[in-house]
């Protein structure tokens, strides 16, 4: 690792009592996520990582750091604990990494409505507020491990948006208590909308301290896997479980085969379609007259006591870590993230599945969009690591009608956001960030009023 252009020395002279993390080879993991799902991340964001990080465990320790940080002008980077596919804690202009990890607490959970700091993993949350009959309305596959404040400033639902819609659905996230990059950091409570303009843009505009969010009455849920011999009748049936008004379900997802083979250590029957749900157990009996109707074979059952003794639990096998249970098998995979038009998304699923066979192995997740409809989006697998293909599957998507929330590049804009920045985006920054110094060059249309300090050329 050569000299940094930043004054990292002086930063650590004044606040000598913080968790400083130096050593290259820890600086370096601490700058990375699961961007190497993607071949197009795994090349561009090469050799890139900040130059020190540090682990503040108070919001004095947070204010204390961040405004020497605008003093000495050195970029930060927010990290949580590093499990997104974007990029999102990889600096691109080196710095400060900002591991928000030990800024941990529970605050507080009464009916609907819970409070903790931005560090708090999902899983700990979820411990905390079950006691008191709630849990989060949305857990992502990665739960165990990722943070709030990860979740929210990078990723988009989970399990649980079946019922409750991404983040972004009104109602979700109610507040969020920020800090400013400013000498002197103030501290900012933003309620209901205005808290939704720093979802999703990778901490570039602003920290998150603290997140106030819905949470859904606590079921015991049961965990199966339908399996059927017919892709059609899989798809309809995850689509009419996912649907059905009288039934609670937490998660269902469509797979076709061959995705389920990649799930080696659940013993399922190998080459047929499946469906993965959660579903409140009070709810078998019907679930399983609708199997039948169906045709369907029940392949996988655990009760909520037996996914609690054995720790193996399904919500690890959707969302992406279906992709990440192929990567263990088969090596020259990515994927794609895509969003299906409410009003025919069976129908798109079956066209492009057709369209696409032996190169795209078709995984759906069920859910409603923010505005309340009924739908599904795809963590598609794709069978190939060429770019070139990549790029001309995801446009055959876009020209069918699809959205391509693109997965492959760790710009705002050019994900999420689809190239259309909400102008509101841009002024929480210049309100949040005056200097451009969180997460600089994610942000593409920010033009700070000074550049940066010129990047070091990392060894």
């Amino acid at each position: 690792m050569t000299p940094s252009a930043y004054p990292i020395d002086t930063l650590r002279a004044e606040l000598p009592t913080l968790d400083w993390i130096t050593e290259p080879h820890r600086v370096e993991n601490l700058s990375r996520d699961f961007a190497w799902y993607s071949p197009v991340l795994e090349r561009t964001l090469a050799g890139k990582h900040g130059d020190i990080a540090v682990r503040p465990r108070s919001e004095d320790e947070i204010r204390a750091v961040v405004g020497a940080c605008a003093r000495l002008a050195i970029p930060i980077t927010l990290r949580g604990t590093g499990t997104g596919n974007y990029g999102q804690c990889t600096p691109l202009h080196g710095g400060l990494i900002l591991d928000m990890s030990s800024y941990n607490a529970f605050l507080w959970a009464k009916p609907g409505v819970g409070r903790a700091q931005a560090g708090i993993r999902l899983a700990a949350f979820d411990d905390a507020a079950r006691p008191l009959g709630w849990e989060l309305r949305w857990l992502p596959s990665t739960f165990r491990s990722a943070t709030l404040g990860g979740l929210f400033g990078g990723g988009f639902g989970g399990a649980g948006s079946l019922r409750y819609g991404p983040l972004a659905a009104p109602g979700n996230i109610l507040a969020v208590r920020a800090m400013t990059v400013e000498p002197e950091p103030q501290i900012i409570e933003l309620r209901g909308p205005e808290a939704l303009v720093m979802h999703h843009v990778y901490g570039t505009n602003g920290i998150v301290l603290e997140l106030e969010v819905g949470l859904a009455p606590a079921h015991d849920w049961l965990e199966g896997v339908a399996t059927f011999d017919n892709f059609d009748a899989a798809l309809r049936f995850g689509a009419d479980l996912g649907r059905a008004p009288g039934l609670v379900t937490k998660e269902v997802s469509f797979m076709a085969t061959p995705i389920t083979d990649y799930f080696t250590k659940l013993g399922l029957p190998q080459g047929r379609h499946a469906v993965v749900f959660l579903a409140a157990e009070f709810c078998e009996e019907t679930i399983a007259q609708m199997l039948a109707e169906r045709g369907g074979t029940l392949s996988y059952r655990a009760t909520a006591a037996e996914v609690a003794a054995s720790r193996r639990t399904l919500l690890e096998y959707v969302w992406n870590h279906t992709t990440l249970h192929a990567f263990k098998v088969e090596k020259n995979l990515t994927y794609i993230q895509s969003a299906y038009n409410p009003s025919c998304y069976l129908e798109q699923v079956r066209t492009l599945a057709q369209r696409f066979a032996g190169e795209v192995q078709m995984h759906v997740e069920f859910l409603r969009t923010k505005e309340g409809e009924y739908s599904c989006s795809g963590l598609e697998i794709i069978c190939t690591r060429d770019e070139t293909r990549l790029a001309e599957i995801m446009q055959a998507y876009r020209d069918s009608g699809v959205i391509i929330n693109n997965p492959h590049t760790c710009y705002v804009e050019e994900g999420k956001q689809n190239l259309k920045l909400n102008p509101q985006v841009l002024a929480m920054k210049q309100r949040f960030d005056p200097q451009g110094l969180l997460n600089p060059g994610k942000l593409k249309s920010w033009a700070p009023a000074q550049p940066l300090a010129q990047e070091p050329a990392h060894a």
